[in-house]
């Protein structure tokens, strides 16, 4: 049996502050490009997987002012066989704790996470930390790459 294919993590060249994955044991490989859709995906399936990370401030802002082009977003990840967005905040921190000058209202963050999870069949993963996001992140890409194994992937050199 031919050993099984490192996970290779492809990162968005345009995201701001990407994850390492450097306290993942084994450490997947992870490279730059451009994604059309999301900010990780997985090498040779990024037609199959996406994931979107949003920070507390940065959910804020998408999930007012940014508004129509997140839902644009949102509109192409329905096409995914997944698609998720990793919040970097837990709802006790949404609701209660919301960034000091966002005029938004935290009850809109938790009605349009409803909405957009039925609307567009993406999962909103919403994490205590950008620790456990990472890692969360971490095993939704994992999880996805062992559960289709025939799936087209990059031959190893």
């Amino acid at each position: 049996m031919p050993p099984a294919q490192p996970i290779n993590i492809i990162i968005d060249t345009r995201e701001q502050t990407p994850y390492t994955f450097a306290n993942i044991q084994p450490r997947p490989r992870t490279q730059f490009a451009t994604l059309r859709t999301g900010d990780y995906s997985l090498d040779g399936l990024q037609t199959e997987i996406t994931i979107e990370r949003k920070s507390l401030q940065d959910a804020f802002n998408t999930f007012g002012r940014g508004r129509r082009r997140f839902e644009r977003e949102l509109h192409r990840m329905k096409t995914f066989t997944f698609a998720a967005v990793i919040l970097e905040a837990d709802w006790t921190t949404v609701l209660r704790y919301p960034p000091t000058h966002s005029k938004l209202n935290p009850k809109i963050i938790y009605a349009s996470v409803i909405a957009w999870q039925q609307r567009f069949n993406v999962h909103f993963w919403l994490c205590p930390n950008r620790a456990f996001a990472e890692k969360t992140t971490y095993r939704l890409l994992e999880r996805f790459w062992k559960d289709h194994p025939d799936a087209k992937r990059p031959q190893s050199n």
